[in-house]
């Protein structure tokens, strides 16, 4: 039975697809009916197994009308630090060759974390003035972490608002894409929960194995720190895309 404070939640729209392909290509629509209202559109974009077939059909719909993409503004949702940009594991890598590439989208129109930064918690207040001046983010792409963060923002007994650098934790580390990489990142790099939560529209993208225990606890609308995905609820245009094959 729901409690009085979980039927006073926003009601995240949740819609399940048979596979990761028909959510992609629901996400796409619903991507570029944002960019047709408005092409100075800012999206965070996060890396991964989930958003990728979304940007690979961006790619396509690139092929019939570039014209539609050029003013489109990228953010880099996350990086891992300590790693050169170059690592074909980082996250400027992943979005270079799905997204800046295949989008033409120029480096005066994506904003990013520099994971070989000198100082990262300074890189972080530059990531940070720069959504305060030129955000909020139109459309924030998230995917769904197996311990049920998003972005950095790893479970912990406090989350930070701004853009910070965040202290991964074991099951993020042990990710398949950081066993690849020539070296482990020693920290990372995101936009805080603020930045997610001031998004005029979030798309929440769940596809990939191992994730049944997050999507559970997210389907039981507690709010909790310790699976930082649940603020989602608070906001009030949510779409929660699941491919079923992954719950």
């Amino acid at each position: 039975m729901e409690t009085n404070n979980q039927k006073n939640l926003n009601p995240m729209k949740i819609t399940y697809f048979d596979d990761s392909s028909k959510m992609s290509a629901f996400a796409s629509l619903m991507v570029l009916n944002e960019l047709r209202k408005k092409q100075y559109l800012l999206i965070a974009a996060a890396t991964g197994g989930s958003p990728e077939g979304l940007y690979q059909m961006l790619e396509k719909r690139y092929q019939f009308d570039p014209e539609l993409f050029e003013k489109l503004r990228v953010l880099k949702l996350d990086e891992w630090g300590g790693i050169p940009m170059s690592d074909p594991g980082s996250c400027h890598s992943y979005l270079n060759e799905k997204v800046l590439k295949p989008l033409h989208v120029s480096s005066d129109r994506y904003l990013a974390f520099d994971s070989a930064a000198p100082d990262p918690a300074e890189e972080c207040r530059r990531i940070q003035e720069e959504i305060d001046h030129t955000g909020p983010i139109d459309c924030c792409i998230l995917g769904l972490g197996k311990n049920g963060h998003i972005g950095f923002n790893e479970p912990a007994s406090i989350l930070q608002s701004d853009c910070h650098v965040a202290k991964l934790s074991a099951e993020t580390i042990d990710h398949p894409l950081v066993q690849a990489m020539s070296q482990t990142p020693s920290f990372g790099m995101t936009v805080g929960m603020k930045g997610i939560m001031q998004s005029k529209k979030i798309l929440l993208l769940i596809t990939g194995s191992g994730k049944q225990e997050a999507i559970k606890k997210l389907m039981e609308k507690e709010i909790s720190t310790q699976l930082p995905a649940s603020f989602l609820w608070l906001h009030g245009d949510v779409e929660c895309l699941i491919d079923k094959t992954s719950c």
